[in-house]
């Protein structure tokens, strides 16, 4: 393991893990921690090259950060966890429940999708056109290339397709918002792809969790209880 994960720890009993976007960090979540703390032993992590987590010399992608995933559970020796992931973390977690099926308790993904297609063209597009522009001047500047690494992870993953989400073993809420900026019909396809899944909207856009955390709190705690 090449890093050492930036995290926030607090509460008891069954694990919770939170993951967060694209370009954030574990903060993201702090309607979340001090609620889901009083119930369960909760652990929001900055992941890979976010926050304030180093970036290491892996390869920056969901699927290495869902190996790190992995390391964390690992070295902290928890053996099962309820995962919530939101954007990116979302896509973490669906790849790490895919590939360590036994690691996982139940999963909640907001806002996840399986590929750039995923996502509403009028948000996609420039985020296209940001990467390649970014990767024009990769070489010459530092914050280019890192621009360049976060925008590549919305362009190039996670990738997954439709048929490999029924390796996954974990009862399983998808929840989005919406006016999210992934396709309804896209996160209607996850939850039908996914066994023993649910689906559940909450009125607001792609960021539920910040905007209206009382309505997505109650829906993951009734989920999880």
């Amino acid at each position: 393991m090449d890093i050492q994960h930036y995290y926030i720890e607090k509460g008891k009993g069954v694990p919770l893990i939170l993951l967060h976007g694209n370009g954030e960090n574990c903060d993201y979540f702090q309607d979340q921690i001090s609620e889901f703390s009083r119930y369960y032993h909760v652990y929001a992590i900055d992941t890979r090259g976010h926050g304030k987590t180093p970036r290491g010399n892996a390869p920056f992608t969901i699927r290495q950060f869902a190996d790190d995933l992995l390391a964390f559970m690992d070295i902290h020796r928890i053996e099962k966890a309820h995962l919530l992931g939101f954007s990116d973390g979302g896509n973490i977690a669906m790849i790490f429940a895919m590939k360590y099926p036994g690691r996982v308790n139940h999963l909640i993904l907001n806002g996840a999708n399986l590929d750039a297609k995923g996502v509403k063209r009028a948000i996609q597009i420039p985020i296209e056109i940001g990467y390649r522009i970014a990767n024009i001047f990769a070489r010459k500047s530092e914050s280019a290339k890192q621009k360049a690494e976060l925008l590549g992870l919305m362009v190039n993953d996670p990738n997954v397709r439709q048929e490999e989400l029924a390796a996954i073993q974990a009862k399983t809420l998808v929840i989005a918002g919406t006016k999210d900026m992934i396709k309804e019909a896209h996160t209607r396809l996850i939850a039908s792809s996914i066994p023993d899944s649910k689906v559940v909207f909450i009125k607001g856009n792609h960021f539920i969790a910040k905007k209206s955390p009382e309505a997505f709190n109650r829906a993951i705690l009734e989920f999880l209880h």
